[in-house]
């Protein structure tokens, strides 16, 4: 587990920073991994958020595309990503190296 009073190149504390790295999605990951050069378990977080919530959204807009059974599917997935974002952003905040399947594997790979 991480220490709590660590800080990240941006002077943050690495928890809260793993916790922003999904707080808007893909958009905060694109953030942290951008201005996030050294701290591995922030950049960790903001690649997993990136891969999670960007495929997420990628297959959201291919299911709008489909009449009413694309409607029905992108609820299901609505409520799925809900449930993930809150989940994520508390294992980040606990310091944990909370790694999704497969998405875990790829966003530690992406770092380096």
């Amino acid at each position: 587990m991480a220490d709590e009073t660590r800080t990240t190149s941006t002077g943050i504390n690495e928890n809260v920073a793993g916790l922003l790295c999904y707080l808007l999605g893909w958009i905060t990951g694109l953030i942290f991994i951008l201005i996030e050069k050294e701290n591995r378990f922030v950049r960790f977080h903001a690649m997993q958020s990136i891969i999670t919530f960007g495929g997420l959204m990628v297959i959201g807009i291919a299911l709008g595309m489909i009449p009413a059974l694309g409607l029905m599917l992108s609820l299901f997935i609505s409520i799925g990503q809900l449930i993930l974002w809150i989940l994520l952003m508390i294992k980040a905040y606990q310091g944990e190296y909370f790694k999704l399947p497969v998405v875990g594997d790829l966003a530690e790979k992406n770092i380096g």
